[in-house]
């Protein structure tokens, strides 16, 4: 008998995937409802080159915190696991997408 796969942790993404687009966000906020097509958009687009995460602040409080999240949407973009870009507020689709690009 098959046992379903362990759900990973947060950490175990960032090591184990080359590339990860981390979306933190919060259902009350305005500007993170607008992200929710841009990324859509994004993932068809870049297809498996990156993994895109949505991380809600206020269900997840500790890995909030430990990337200082002071505002949303706040979007990291980790490369092997460090951060090699972030911005807050509302970011295109074909900055992200070009930053995925630069950064494969």
């Amino acid at each position: 008998m098959e046992t379903a796969e362990k759900k990973k942790t947060f950490g175990e993404i960032l090591r184990s995937e080359p590339l990860v687009l981390v979306d933190f966000t919060a259902t009350w906020c305005g500007p993170c409802k607008m992200m929710k097509p841009i990324l859509d958009e994004l993932k068809s687009e870049i297809g498996n080159k990156a993994m895109i995460l949505k991380i809600d602040v206020d269900k997840n409080p500790k890995v909030s915190a430990a990337y200082n999240i002071q505002g949303v949407p706040t979007l990291i973009l980790f490369k092997n696991g460090k951060i090699v870009w972030r911005q807050s507020g509302v970011v295109q689709g074909i900055v992200l997408k070009q930053l995925i690009e630069q950064n494969m």
